[in-house]
Formats: structure tokens, C-alpha cells, sequence
């Protein structure tokens, strides 16, 4: 007798997870009637199959009721909980009432108390049930967990898809002319440390990189500030990693680096630049010091220069965020930003499959904040203000 459990045993074990729960049963009852008289009993002691099940597997064999594929028959299976007990969905609403949230049109609701909270709100209520089942009483009634979508982007100008389109329209007449289009920004201020950097990367198993608890600036490292050009036409891409202060003469700054280093060769016969940037921020539309400086950059070049500013809460469609910016976040993810040197290494290793390499270099000037341009000195500015919004376009042309 034991050797035939045993041999069951064996057997069951090896198929049971290849068989459905009416394939088991049909198993079992076939094995039971095989060995005659006290078949079920002892392919109930081999399996752990229950006795009703087996039999129920026994009427399938003789008189099969159910269609190929139908593991039970219509109603078959534990019943909800739901069913017997019927002030638990009244109860489980009332709970997540006063947190409830979602499109009441759609009937999709979603709520941030956890399962085991609304579970154990309720046994203290009488109800006996689990998170897990709370967990399908919820998806049953159309509510789902959710995160945060950043979509919104607070009041929008009424001229905001017009300023689209001139930018787009002005930034492909320079393009066509063979004059150079630039996107600048300036991109998240980095803690240099060993502190987390956001992401994950390939380390050997059990020896993760480790960083310090708290993100508390040391003084003697400072800040990474890269403040960044980004050529639109030929994919390439210029940062100045500063380390004092992000203002309106260190953009320009960075302007005029780039110029030096890398447009003045790509772009030998130009006289005009096209610049598009934020609204806000050290190249803000409303700044005096950073027309001031550009100023002072066309007088130095010769250069007409034309600037765009993206309209407010519009950022995300400055094109140096999604095609230069992005991939710097991605190339150093999980890695320390421990030194200077080290941000202006991994800048400079960034490229994409598109193309896209930056240059990337320290400016370890000190640049004044506060500074401010009297309107004497701004009176005395060349601009010239386009006739579709001026205080977003405008040109400044170089004074003899």
C-alpha cells in the first residue's frame, strides 16, 4: 500500500503543474477507479486531493457534462464574500470616501489608503475579510492605485501655440541661410559628493556602490552648475559646468565660450545668431542684465543676434531639455557626482545613436548676484523689438 502512494505520489507531483483543476481531478478519479475498492481514499492520501473533488472527477469520467476546455460548470468555485456578507461594499465605500479621487464620469475612481488599512478597518467593523480580498472588491468596482503625471503646466497663454509656430518658422529661415540656431538652459544644479545620483546601473551582485545618507552640501565641493548650448541644426552640443552662481552674465558667458570654441569654426561666414530660450531663470525674457550682456557679446562679435523666449510654463519644449539634457541625466545615472572633473567627463562622454556629442568644459569664474542694469544703461541697449510680441522676440544688433 505504501509503495502505491509513494509511486502516486511521484507521479501527481510531476504532472499537477501541467494540469488545470479539472485535469487534476480527471486524474485522480481515473487512478481511483483503477485500483478498485478503496481507490479514492487512497489517491486522496497520495494527492491531497479532497475525497468530492475525486468523485466529482469520477461523474466527469462516466456522464462528461462540460465542454472542452470549461475547467467547471457555470457558478462553480468559492463564492465572493461580497455575496454574504452585504454591508461590506457599503462599508468599504464609506472608508474611502473621504479620500476618494478620480473622473466620476468614467467611473473610474482610485483611492490612496492601502488594502491592509481598508482590511483591517473592517474586521474592526464585523467583516471578515483579507487585503486580498478588499484588493478584488476594488478592482471590481473600478478603482486602480495611481501615481503622479506631470501634465500640467498652470495657466497657458493665449498666444502660446502663435509663439510655437513663429519660433519654429524663424528658427528654419536661419537654418535655410546657413546661420546658426541655438536652445540654451541651464540644467539641474548637482551636489558634488558621494551622494545618490537617481537610476540603476550594472555592479557585481552584492556590491552596491555606497553613498552617504543625507544629501548635505559640503563646502569645500560645492555645486556643479551646467549651463548648456545646444546647436539645433548640427546635433552638437556645448556645457560650461560652473561653480558659483547661475546668472544672467554667467549664460552669456557660456555664449560667448561657445562661440569662441566651437560656433566660429562651424559657422565662419556668419553675421546673425538665433537664440531660443526659457522665459525664466539667469536668461529670463524680463532680464535687463541679460540683454545687457548679449549686448555686449554682439558688440565683441559683430554678431545681430535674435532671441526667442518660450512662453511661460512652457519649458519642456525648449528642445536643449529633450535632446541634450535628457541623455546627460541617462549617461551618469547611479554614478556619484563626486568632483567637478568628474561631471565634465561624463557631459563630454554623452552621445546618442542620433548623432549628438557635446563638449564640455570648467568655468571657475565668480559671478556677481544681484546685480542690476540702471535704465540709463538700458536706454542705451540696440534692441530691437520684433512687432508679435516684443518682450519674447527681439534683436540685438551690435553698436558701432
Amino acid at each position: 500500500m505504501n509503495m502505491i502512494i509513494e509511486s502516486l505520489t511521484k507521479v501527481y507531483t510531476l504532472l499537477a503543474p501541467h494540469l488545470d483543476e479539472r485535469g487534476q481531478r480527471l486524474w485522480c478519479a481515473a487512478q481511483a477507479q483503477s485500483l478498485g475498492h478503496g481507490g479514492i481514499t487512497i489517491v486522496q492520501r497520495a494527492t491531497g486531493v479532497s475525497r468530492p473533488r475525486i468523485m466529482r472527477g469520477m461523474h466527469d469520467l462516466l456522464e462528461p457534462t462540460l465542454k472542452h476546455g470549461v475547467i467547471r460548470r457555470s457558478g462553480g468555485g468559492r463564492k465572493r464574500v461580497a455575496e454574504g456578507d452585504t454591508t461590506l461594499l457599503a462599508n468599504l465605500d464609506a472608508l474611502i470616501e473621504p479620500t476618494k479621487r478620480g473622473d466620476p464620469m468614467r467611473g473610474l475612481r482610485w483611492t490612496c489608503k492601502s488594502t491592509r488599512q481598508l482590511a483591517k478597518a473592517l474586521v474592526e467593523q464585523g467583516h471578515k475579510v483579507s487585503h486580498t480580498t478588499v484588493a478584488d472588491e476594488l478592482h471590481l468596482q473600478k478603482y486602480s492605485l495611481k501615481g503622479n503625471r506631470k501634465t500640467q503646466e498652470g495657466s497657458s497663454h493665449p498666444d502660446r501655440n502663435k509663439q510655437f509656430l513663429y519660433i519654429h518658422e524663424t528658427s528654419t529661415t536661419f537654418q535655410k541661410c546657413g546661420d546658426p540656431v541655438i536652445s540654451i538652459d541651464t540644467k539641474k544644479k548637482e551636489i558634488l559628493g558621494n551622494h545618490k545620483n537617481v537610476g540603476k546601473e550594472w555592479t557585481p551582485m552584492g556590491k552596491p556602490h555606497e553613498v552617504k545618507v543625507h544629501d548635505f552640501i559640503d563646502k569645500k565641493l560645492g555645486k556643479a552648475i551646467p549651463y548648456g548650448v545646444y546647436d539645433i541644426g548640427q546635433n552638437k552640443g556645448f556645457v560650461s559646468v560652473g561653480i558659483d552662481h547661475d546668472t544672467a552674465e554667467f549664460a552669456v558667458a557660456t555664449i560667448r565660450r561657445w562661440w569662441d570654441g566651437v560656433g566660429r569654426i562651424s559657422y565662419p561666414n556668419t553675421s546673425q545668431l538665433y537664440i531660443t530660450a526659457d522665459g525664466g531663470g539667469s536668461n529670463a525674457s524680463r532680464s535687463r542684465l541679460f540683454k545687457l550682456e548679449l549686448q555686449k557679446f554682439a558688440d565683441e562679435t559683430n554678431l545681430t543676434i535674435t532671441v526667442s523666449h518660450y512662453p511661460p510654463g512652457t519649458s519642456k519644449w525648449n528642445k536643449i531639455e529633450h535632446r541634450m539634457f535628457c541623455h546627460i541625466t541617462a549617461n551618469w545615472r547611479a554614478v556619484p557626482l563626486e568632483t567637478r572633473e568628474i561631471v565634465v567627463e561624463l557631459i563630454s562622454h554623452t552621445t546618442t545613436s542620433k548623432g549628438l556629442t557635446i563638449y564640455a568644459e570648467l568655468d571657475t569664474n565668480t559671478y556677481e548676484k544681484g546685480r542690476t542694469v540702471t535704465k540709463k544703461e538700458f536706454n542705451k541697449l540696440a534692441i530691437i523689438r520684433k512687432e508679435f510680441h516684443g518682450e519674447w522676440n527681439y534683436t540685438i544688433v551690435p553698436r558701432p
